[in-house]
């Protein structure tokens, strides 16, 4: 199945100034940039032709991969000065790179690469920015046995912030953490059929129109995950992902473990 990054934003909170134009996918993890990290899971499960909505600081992510270093994350041998692969990440990968646009909300990155899709009816797509190791085989099979025209991922919410329950006089009655109540927010990782694109307008947004027109169809399946899920829209958010890389604490890096299978 095909997998369309988006990965033309701005970033503006993962920024170091002015002069950094670097997209959020490139920040770093380890040795290797976010986008790598996103592609890798999906490489995982056997999915590996991608289609890359460019924007802002495209050139950064066409110069990764166009010099791309394989001895920076495979065992290598070196022999006459020249180094012989022990594995590799991305030989049998095939990535389609498309300007789609700087100011573009993320529903017009997607018409914009529709014909790249060949018409398949069904693909994936994801922000390029989340690392999570949802099962990817059950949230398509679950799909793929339903009628929906879309499927997103949804966790509980992030927020460490408590809601306050009171009544006219200010006396309040409870305190419950976000992260308690029974609400979901978008995790970033969706399965969806062509039907998105009939509610999509032009310069419209994948979840707030597509989306929720499928939603109010009764066409839109959720699948709940309540396993690891990071987002990085924070430098600090980033710090702490590469801190736990370094230090061997990577869930998401699902094809370092020695049991996994591709289902």
């Amino acid at each position: 199945m095909k997998v369309v990054l988006f990965c033309g934003g701005y970033g503006m909170r993962m920024r170091n100034g002015a002069a950094d134009d670097v997209p959020k996918p490139m920040a770093m993890v380890g040795p290797r940039p976010l986008i790598w990290h996103v592609m890798r899971y999906y490489a995982h499960f056997g999915h590996t032709e991608f289609i890359l909505c460019l924007g802002y600081g495209a050139s950064h992510i066409k110069n990764f991969f166009l010099n791309y270093e394989e001895t920076a994350s495979n065992d290598f041998v070196l022999r006459n000065g020249k180094p012989e692969l022990l594995s590799t990440d991305i030989a049998d990968w095939t990535i389609t790179f498309v300007q789609t646009g700087i100011e573009s909300p993320i529903g017009e990155r997607l018409r914009r690469v529709r014909h790249y899709l060949d018409g398949d009816e069904m693909f994936l797509a994801n922000y390029a920015d989340v690392l999570s190791d949802v099962p990817l085989p059950d949230m398509i099979e679950r799909f793929s046995n339903s009628d929906a025209g879309a499927s997103m991922m949804v966790v509980p919410p992030q927020s460490s912030f408590h809601c306050v329950e009171m009544d006219e006089g200010g006396r309040v009655g409870s305190i419950t953490a976000v992260s308690e109540m029974p609400l979901w927010e978008n995790g970033g990782y969706f399965v969806l059929r062509q039907e998105v694109f009939d509610h999509i307008p032009e310069n419209g947004d994948l979840v707030a129109d597509g989306c929720g027109e499928l939603a109010k169809r009764g066409r839109l399946l959720a699948y709940p995950y309540r396993g690891f899920w990071k987002p990085t829209d924070t430098v600090k958010e980033r710090a702490a992902l590469d801190y736990a890389y370094s230090h061997g604490d990577r869930p998401w890096a699902l094809w370092e473990r020695p049991a996994a299978s591709i289902a």
